[in-house]
């Protein structure tokens, strides 16, 4: 069995990626200083050191430096955040086996760690003199399910997912679309009981409302016209595992009726069938909106959804975690250096600021299609503003939805109340309107309002959005 210490002074960090690698089969020390590191490294053999850089006492290169003092030939993978690009140089140069940037994702760190544990020394001793290598370069099977970050949303996320996931709970995920609930959802199927059997995930706001029973229920041949087989049914798939529901207020109230009974007595018939099926399936809900609200509009059975909520998780919109969006940035980063086999180090600081400063309504999967986008546009080692999308370079000068619009204008326009400024203020707002309406195509923005291409730029130009 192989040793790893860990030197973090983040007890939380350590906890997770203790319980992580100790699943994958690893020995697991922990440090939470430099000093007891080296004290560690004195006594026990230890295979490989996973180390942050910034320790409460000393920095990773003066960890590195006295393991050299004391001719401790081990593998060094170093942790560092995002802004840390001339500190990974540093560290390779001094002889770390490998960085890795926060956040922290286990198929990538796990990759790292078996390639250390399998490394050369001459090998090591090239990868040190090419200076510094890209993390593309290093990464393979990046998963986007499960991440480790510094923040406080992000520990509390993850404090829940560790809490529920060893329970058989119902769970309903709350979040704006694009926040992440399927991975979330995969996280708690992934460390349950039930991670060795189906994970069926199911949108149901794309089944039309005539199909919706048979591909949750299943239908025996002859039930209706066109079956002309047995089908089975997306729960009896996820029999023994989890079966995950998104949008699930989009379902039918019959439909509803029938799920009640499914989840109440853990049995199904299928469309035209007689014969029950017993199940044993964790189901897991997310939406959109709040559930408890819809049931008070009526929209959802209200029975249904006390047979859900048996524990919910609330996951925050990506403009509600600063500390994080940096992070993702560049995980999606390396995945599209990945994808597209190129060299991209890092975000420009112009770049930075309109990721941290735009509302990323669409949120990850936005944030993953605009980087996707920018690393495509790229040829150079930073991703410039010019490679982004128009409302995102330009995101100072958009009002989005649940923004004050009057303070926005106000901003713009300290003198609003003169009739000129009101005038530009609402040809702002209807051009702001219609370009988010037609995503920023300016032939379809001119058409809709009924100028041509070139008096759009004009006016566009006039109330300060190009």
């Amino acid at each position: 069995m192989k040793h790893i210490l860990l030197i973090d002074d983040d007890v939380d960090i350590c906890l997770l990626l203790s319980r992580f690698l100790g699943s994958k089969g690893f020995k697991i020390s922990i440090s939470h200083s430099g000093k007891k590191a080296l004290e560690t490294l004195k006594k026990d053999k230890i295979d490989l050191v996973i180390s942050d850089f910034r320790l409460g006492d000393m920095d990773a290169l003066e960890v590195l430096n006295k393991m050299k003092d004391l001719s401790m030939e081990i593998p060094v993978i170093i942790i560092t955040g995002y802004s840390d690009i001339k500190i990974a140089v540093n560290v390779i140069k001094m002889g770390a086996f490998d960085y890795v940037t926060k956040p922290l994702f286990p198929d990538e760190i796990l990759h790292t760690i078996n390639r250390a544990l399998d490394f050369k020394p001459d090998e090591v001793k090239q990868q040190n003199s090419s200076g510094i290598k890209t993390k593309n370069q290093s990464s393979t099977n990046l998963n986007d399910s499960f991440v480790i970050t510094d923040s406080k949303e992000s520990k509390e996320l993850f404090r829940q997912i560790d809490l529920v996931a060893p329970t058989n709970y119902s769970v309903i995920i709350f979040g704006e679309s694009g926040t992440g609930k399927e991975s979330v959802a995969q996280n708690i199927h992934a460390r349950s009981s039930r991670k060795d059997k189906p994970f069926v995930a199911i949108d149901c706001g794309a089944l039309s409302k005539e199909l919706a029973g048979s591909e949750l229920f299943g239908h025996e041949k002859g039930a209706f016209t066109g079956a002309l087989t047995v089908k089975e049914g997306n729960f009896e798939t996820a029999n023994g595992g989890t079966i995950f529901l998104d949008e699930v207020s989009n379902l039918s109230y019959d439909i509803q009726v029938s799920l009640l009974r499914v989840v109440q007595e853990r049995k199904l018939k299928k469309i035209g069938g007689t014969k029950e099926i017993d199940l044993d399936v964790r189901i897991i809900v997310a939406s959109n909106e709040n559930l408890y609200e819809a049931c008070q509009k009526g929209n959802f059975r209200e029975d249904l959804f006390h047979r859900f909520n048996e524990f919910s998780i609330n996951i925050p919109a990506l403009r509600e975690r600063q500390k994080d969006i940096m992070m993702f940035a560049n995980h999606f980063l390396n995945k599209a250096n990945n994808d597209l086999s190129k060299n991209i180090i890092a975000f420009s600081e112009e770049v930075q600021e309109c990721f941290l400063s735009y509302h990323w309504p669409g949120n990850l999967r936005e944030m993953q299609n605009v980087i996707k986008r920018a690393a495509l546009l790229t040829d150079g080692d930073l991703v410039q503003s010019k490679s982004l999308p128009f409302e995102i370079s330009n995101s100072s000068k958009i009002i989005f939805p649940g923004q004050n619009i009057s303070n926005s204008t106000q901003e713009k326009n300290p003198n609003s109340t003169s009739l000129k400024n009101i005038g530009l203020e609402a040809e702002f707002t209807t051009i702001m309107s219609v370009l988010k309406q037609v995503n920023f195509n300016k032939t379809k923005a001119a058409k809709i309002l009924n100028i041509d291409r070139k008096t759009l730029y004009n006016k566009m130009k006039a109330v300060n959005i190009i």
